[in-house]
């Protein structure tokens, strides 16, 4: 994990394009996360651009979070073109469990070819088949291991799999690695799942290890965290102040604070 600092380096110097089909309610967020960490994000939904701007992305971030019929077949037509190209797509699984029509549509998503799935731990185990209910966009109690059921979904789907969470579970099948950095407080503002799903393609873009471009991505994302709960008074300062930590992030922090664990 030596190379985290140099992989944020390689994204500020070529500011990969990071192509969104993203959440309505955070998409400003999400954009600004791909931008501090020095990225260029552009967020094209319309069906009639949505293959065209992901063929010329170096990665495709999908977030099913206010997901409608036109949205998904947007997405699957950014998703067939980036395969086309070897272009990393990124599906957040935002809300998967809580309706039949979102388990549904995140299964369509899936028969194409992606590099990472990312969710909370009820938006990944229904997304492997699990039956859990999610709370909304928060995560419903899943009974059984779900580190386990990630890695059996991870082998199955050929792909990387990351649970957010107090502690984020990144697994690429064959290892299954802790991700322990990150605060309370970015529990506390909506978005910072979303944003989290924008990081790692942003990482995903200048890296094709995407199981240590999530694992670095986080481990970035949730050190600037850690800096800005420092020193903020509540929320609203914490998220700028957040922003501001990633532009400065520095390899001594990360060095210094970096807390992965290999469980497998």
């Amino acid at each position: 994990m030596d190379k985290i600092y140099e992989t944020l380096q390689k994204i500020r110097k070529v500011s990969p394009l990071v192509h969104h089909i993203t959440n309505w309610v955070t998409i400003a967020d999400c954009a600004n996360i791909v931008k501090v960490f020095g990225g260029s994000p552009v967020m094209a939904h319309a069906f009639e651009e949505a293959a065209e701007m992901a063929s010329i992305s170096n990665a495709v971030v999908l977030n099913i979070g206010t997901l409608n019929n036109s949205t998904v077949e947007a997405m699957k037509q950014a998703i067939k073109a980036a395969n086309k190209k070897d272009i990393p797509i990124i599906i957040d699984a935002v809300g998967v469990g809580a309706t039949k029509y979102r388990n549904k549509k995140i299964q369509e998503l899936l028969q194409y070819k992606v590099a990472v799935v990312k969710g909370n731990a009820s938006e990944i185990a229904s997304t492997a088949g699990i039956n859990v209910t999610t709370k909304g966009v928060d995560s419903g109690e899943v009974l059984g291991d779900i580190a386990n059921i990630a890695a059996t979904f991870a082998r199955e789907k050929e792909c990387v799999v990351v649970v957010t969470g107090r502690e984020d579970i990144c697994t690429n099948g064959a290892e299954i690695i802790k991700v322990k950095n990150g605060v309370s407080m970015m529990a506390q503002i909506v978005g910072t799942g979303c944003m989290a799903g924008s990081v790692i393609g942003t990482f995903c873009a200048v890296e094709k290890d995407y199981f240590f471009a999530a694992i670095a991505g986080l481990v970035c994302f949730e050190i600037a965290g850690e800096i800005a709960d420092k020193t903020s008074e509540g929320p609203g300062t914490f998220k700028t102040k957040m922003f501001d930590k990633i532009t400065t992030l520095s390899e001594i922090s990360i060095n210094k604070m970096k807390k992965i664990e290999k469980i497998k």
